[in-house]
């Protein structure tokens, strides 16, 4: 069975396990050509050996083939808590996809696996995962546990997230932050997925509600997912065409050259200011385009969770 396949609605659910499953190890394979070469193979079983440490678990074997310190370890040990937020307004659910494939994704199918492939990280070095869901309500919260039950559960509420099809509902993000900021009670790293499509004048609140967060200790990453030929570039062809708000229902008819450079622009100039707040607040902003593949996705996950060991 192909990936296309596998994607594919079965049952009302999409099989989000298996393909991050592959996500991830092709990612992993990848990794020799990282700066992370010589990790990839003992990924799930080790940790970097930090001076002071007892020397009891180093595994020799592995220092000499790669002439790194590493000690093993074990199924109890939870190095990282990590909480994954997904914005699901109906905006993230652009564009309109039927059969979804790895290279065929709206915005809320590709977070979704995103956030599948981080959890099978996660699992692979036994640490603790929670998932919070909002849109203009809070839909899910769980908080950061590290079993396979708990695991399976987050899997398929992600599944059934990207089934769902929810009309005109808004973005309530710098909301849902603070009740989230108030639910975790130990330093995380959270990483919310988000196409930042909200009332402008709200941007102020949200990054805010993001402060809540780094006050209280935790690292933040934003992963800004959006399809950057058609949503930044505003690639359409020029032909009459009606450009709906799918969270209020307004619309506007139009042809798409006549306001394509004025678009990008403001656009651009909203993407930068974006960025310019997440670096003056210590927040990881990071561009998903939902056209690309998951490896920028996962190596930032990994850098940032290295800031935890």
């Amino acid at each position: 069975m192909d990936l296309k396949e596998e994607l594919q609605h079965v049952g009302g659910f999409v099989n989000l396990e298996l393909l991050a499953k592959q996500v991830v190890e092709g990612f992993i394979a990848g990794m020799h050509k990282s700066p992370f070469h010589g990790f990839s193979a003992e990924f799930a079983e080790h940790k970097i050996y930090n001076q002071g440490e007892s020397t009891k678990h180093i595994d020799w074997k592995l220092f000499a083939k790669t002439d790194k310190l590493y000690t093993k370890r074990y199924d109890e040990e939870t190095n990282l808590r990590c909480h994954l937020i997904i914005d699901n307004s109906s905006s993230m659910h652009y564009p309109d996809v039927k059969n979804f494939s790895l290279n065929h994704l709206n915005k809320i199918a590709f977070s979704s696996l995103a956030s599948a492939s981080i959890m099978h990280m996660l699992k692979r070095q036994r640490d603790a995962v929670g998932l919070s869901i909002y849109s203009d309500t809070y839909e899910y919260y769980a908080p950061e546990k590290g079993s396979d039950r708990h695991r399976h559960m987050l899997i398929n509420e992600l599944e059934r997230v990207v089934v769902s099809n929810p009309k005109e509902k808004t973005t309530d993000t710098y909301t849902y932050l603070h009740h989230i900021a108030e639910n975790l009670h130990k330093r995380s790293l959270v990483v919310l997925f988000t196409d930042m499509f909200q009332e402008s004048a709200k941007d102020d609140q949200l990054f805010e509600a993001l402060r809540h967060l780094k006050y209280n200790k935790h690292e933040v990453v934003l992963f800004h997912v959006f399809d950057k030929d058609k949503e930044l570039h505003f690639n359409f062809d020029n032909t009459p065409k009606r450009f709906l708000d799918v969270e209020t229902g307004a619309y506007i008819n139009v042809y798409a050259g006549t306001i394509k450079a004025n678009y990008e622009t403001e656009i651009l100039k909203y993407f930068e200011a974006l960025k310019l707040k997440c670096a003056q607040y210590k927040i990881k902003y990071v561009e998903a385009d939902i056209n690309k593949n998951f490896d920028n996705i996962l190596t930032t996950f990994m850098v940032e969770r290295s800031k935890f060991l």
